[in-house]
Parts: structure tokens; sequence; C-alpha cells
């Protein structure tokens, strides 16, 4: 049964807004995705959701956007100085397009992704709202496989795949 502590695998598709939304994404014909559950990895809906659930259990949910990604913020959009993102002078032509997505850390040292939403000569007008802000979600799956987690695991705090550990 999924509780904390234990390492849940499960198929799902993601769709926006209701079960015949759009799809966003989905694990079927890939790899599972596979995480340690109760340790504050996935949206807390998304765990309550799964609670109890076992093996070849199936799931379906929507959740609303204030207890997904949140509402869309307005205030995270933000203009910034084209002169930061030039390296010796020079801007990278590659990375620096409309719908690129740049990791960039706030003033606290924070990490996060932003959008490149229109190019000026002056400035670059960057989105930092999570790409599904103010998405309504609806998920549907199948849990795959439950075990328990190991001491090293729940230590870490998150899965380690066999043979393969990283930090």
């Amino acid at each position: 049964m999924i509780e904390k502590n234990k390492v849940v695998s499960l198929h799902y598709r993601l769709r926006k807004d209701n079960k015949e939304g759009e799809l966003i994404e989905e694990t079927y014909n890939a790899d599972s995705m596979t995480f340690l559950y109760g340790v504050g990895g996935m949206i807390p809906k998304f765990e309550q959701e799964l609670a109890g659930l076992k093996e070849k259990d199936t799931f379906s949910f929507a959740i609303e956007a204030k207890e997904a990604y949140g509402e869309f913020d307005e205030s995270a959009i933000v203009d910034l100085d084209i002169d930061i993102f030039k390296v010796e002078g020079k801007l990278d032509e590659n990375m620096m397009k409309v719908g690129a997505i740049l990791p960039m850390s706030n003033a606290e040292g924070h990490k996060l992704d932003g959008k490149i939403k229109e190019m000026t000569d002056k400035s670059v007008k960057m989105d930092f709202n999570h790409p599904l802000a103010g998405q309504n979600l609806h998920f549907e799956g199948e849990i795959v496989t439950l075990r328990d987690a190991s001491e090293e695991e729940i230590q870490h705090g998150h899965v380690h795949q066999e043979g393969a550990h990283h930090h």
C-alpha cells in the first residue's frame, strides 16, 4: 500500500483541465515514473490522491491550479538588462531565442528556470512562472510496482536506481 517511505513506480497521462483535455505528458510506452513517497518531492495533492493504493490499482483525479503549480503570476514576468546575458560582450545566439528556457538564479541564489518571451537590443523579457502555472491538471494512470525504500534512500530523500547512485 502506498504510504510514507515507499518507492512508487507508476504510469500516467497528464491532461489539461479534465479527462478529455489536451495531453500534456504521458509515461506509457516509456519508463515509468519512480519516486519516494512522502518526502515532499511531488505535488502534495498528487501524493494525497495516491495514498493507500496498491500495485495494479488505477487512478484518475484532477488537481486545481492553486494546488498544483500555483496560479499564473504576472509579477514573475520581468524585464532584464540584456547585458547580464552577455559573455565577453557577446550573446550566445543559439541560446538566446524567444521560447528558450534558461537556468538562472535570483538574488538569494535560488535556481529558477526562465522562458524568454521577448527580446530587444536592450532587454530580455523573462517569464519565471512554472510552465503549468495557472493550469488545472488531470492525472490518470496505474501503479506499476511498490516496494519499501532502503535506509539509504530514506536518508537521502530520493530513489536510487539500480546500479546507479548520483548526487
